[in-house]
């Protein structure tokens, strides 16, 4: 068989508004149980807050993994280092376009009011590796595959996939 198998690990930009979330939860959490030692309902406050603490721990730090496997993308979010989640998967050949961000080869596209995800790193970089992707003709996917990727996917869909 002819399979291609094409990995890319990307980590998103924290926001600065989750790391506070964060770090105040977990400061609340602690007082909150601190208190609860001489004041019972206090301490099931704190752990309510802590159980809330440990969820924006995981969101808080997020990284995609693509997997280009035979004509299919894979999405997985990986949450904290330790819990994985598919979050999408997409055929190569109900794409209808791919490019890079900025690239004039989506300039068809640009009125369209389609459901726009983001898989990337939430961050423009210099240069701008991100690509786009309109799929069904319904959806708009952000993603930033690497350069191995982008070719396996322009070898099993050569008129859709552009470079620029």
């Amino acid at each position: 068989m002819n399979e291609t198998y094409v990995e890319c690990l990307v980590k998103k930009k924290t926001p600065i508004y989750m790391v506070f979330l964060k770090i105040l939860s977990m400061v609340l959490a602690v007082c909150f149980v601190l208190v609860g030692f001489v004041f019972l309902p206090a301490l099931i406050i704190g752990a309510a807050i802590g159980v809330g603490a440990y969820f924006l721990y995981l969101n808080a730090d997020l990284e995609y993994e693509y997997l280009y496997v035979d004509k299919e993308i894979a999405i997985d979010k990986v949450m904290a280092k330790t819990r994985r989640k598919r979050v999408a998967v997409f055929d190569v050949g109900k794409m209808e376009i791919m490019a890079p961000v900025k690239s004039w080869h989506l300039d068809n596209y640009k009125n369209r009011n389609d459901k726009v995800t983001d898989y990337s790193s939430g961050e423009e970089k210099q240069p701008d590796k991100r690509y786009v992707f309109f799929y069904e003709g319904s959806k708009k996917i952000i993603f930033e595959p690497n350069e191995e990727m982008v070719k396996a996917i322009q070898f099993a869909a050569p008129r859709k996939v552009f470079k620029d």
